[in-house]
């Protein structure tokens, strides 16, 4: 899943602009269910890998910083977490993979789990 990402996209602060909130909660039958709430932003499975577009793209999920896939949509479920904390990052990106970037910040969202030996 490694190629290189290139220079981020900047985005103006603003009404606009990109947003990305998370919740990761625990599936009842197994492993965790994650779900994005973006602003601004089109997920364009369809779109991959093709030139930049202004506000469409896909993310980028990691776990304890190694990505693990990529997002199409609003919803994935992750089968298992490595026991203790678990670092859960998803980044918003182009649909060249490049980040975005808002106000000079990553445009990313990370959530801490404590996973315990039943959860595994």
């Amino acid at each position: 899943m490694a190629h290189g990402h290139g220079a981020p996209v900047m985005v103006s602060p603003g009404p606009k602009a990109p947003d990305l909130a998370m919740t990761v909660t625990k599936d009842p039958v197994g492993g965790w269910n994650l779900h994005l709430r973006v602003k601004n932003f089109r997920f364009a499975p369809e779109r991959a890998s093709t030139p930049h577009r202004a506000g469409e793209g896909h993310g980028h999920l990691y776990v304890n910083a190694k990505k693990v896939a990529r997002l199409y949509g609003p919803w994935f479920h992750i089968g298992s977490l490595p026991g203790g904390k678990a670092v859960i990052r998803v980044t918003l990106n182009t649909n060249d993979h490049r980040g975005l970037m808002v106000g000079g910040k990553p445009l990313e969202v990370t959530h801490t789990v404590v996973v315990s030996p039943p959860d595994l």
